[in-house]
């Protein structure tokens, strides 16, 4: 179940980096983060209240949003047991934020066919962490995928070279790699709690926690600069990111809820959302160079079915 959830996952995710490209299109970036913090709070703000205030609406169902749903060992009554969880989720907000700001600033300005191969790397962070932190080993199909991506990444370094996007000098490239390395630790933290915490606890709540440190954010760095930047303007991407993303973020944390799940597996499978992203690019961006980049593609697709297959 946990796979199919995790495919489910990588197909939304990849709608969701097509309409984060759209969004950012001549646009300012901390505000588009705004809004999709905004929209994403609205739509679990039902769970939200229902955990804040204790009606069990959902309760005994997947839509659950008591912290510990699903854990009986905790039960999550007592004061301090409910101050961790959220304490736990509090930290995640700010990981994941911190790697949307990289990612968005990146996105905004680079093609999503050169975007959407770096961040589908990053199952190699994650599954070189899930070995070191939760004894996860590495056999020789999983070395094998690992080296096909590393390659497949100096191949695309390359490749870029075409487009004047030069991977060792351009600030935005290193922008997406910071998103990717935080992203991987997020990945991480994320099998961490939620060995503890039930997913529409984390799921709703860390939405919460995001917008009130977005509208501090753009608060302080963007409103008062506003007329010296990008201008924003609104388009009807803007809300569709919050849709997808939660839509793929529910499959995932439900994912790794199952007792059973890898997170180097689940990680590995929602990086599939680059086919998703990079046929959007072809169709919708009309972006250029790729031949080569799908060559690229190729091989980190080669490796990501190696470290499935030893993984199963």
């Amino acid at each position: 179940m946990w796979l199919a959830l995790a495919f489910v996952s990588a197909a939304l995710l990849g709608l969701y980096d097509t309409s984060k490209k759209s969004a950012l299109k001549d646009n300012a970036v901390l505000p588009v983060l705004f809004f999709n913090t905004l929209f994403a709070t609205v739509i679990f703000s039902p769970f939200i209240i229902d955990s804040a205030a204790g009606t069990g609406w959902f309760s005994g169902t997947v839509l659950d949003s008591s912290p510990y749903a699903g854990h009986p060992k905790t039960s999550g009554a007592e004061t301090g047991s409910l101050l961790h969880a959220h304490m736990l989720i509090i930290i995640k907000a700010f990981i994941v934020l911190t790697s949307w700001i990289f990612g968005y600033f990146g996105m905004k300005h680079l093609p999503i066919t050169i975007v959407g191969p770096i961040n589908a790397t990053r199952p190699v962070l994650v599954l070189i962490g899930a070995m070191l932190i939760f004894g996860e080993r590495l056999n020789g199909y999983q070395w094998t995928g690992v080296i096909l991506s590393l390659i497949s990444l100096y191949l695309l370094s390359r490749s870029s070279k075409k487009e004047e996007v030069d991977f060792t000098r351009n600030k935005w490239i290193w922008a997406v790699a910071a998103a990717a390395v935080i992203g991987a630790v997020s990945g991480l933290y994320d099998k961490y709690i939620m060995r503890e915490l039930s997913p529409m606890f984390v799921q709703s709540w860390y939405n919460l926690y995001q917008l009130v440190i977005m509208t501090v954010v753009c608060a302080i760095l963007w409103y008062p600069n506003r007329k010296h930047i990008t201008p924003f303007h609104w388009c009807w991407a803007i809300p569709l990111i919050s849709v997808f993303l939660s839509a793929a973020d529910f499959a995932y944390f439900s994912a790794l809820n199952q007792p059973d799940s890898m997170i180097s597996v689940v990680s590995l499978i929602r990086r599939g959302s680059v086919i998703v992203s990079f046929a959007c690019g072809v169709m919708l961006f009309r972006e250029r160079n790729l031949r080569a980049k799908a060559l690229d593609l190729i091989l980190i697709l080669v490796g990501m079915i190696f470290i499935y297959m030893g993984s199963k």
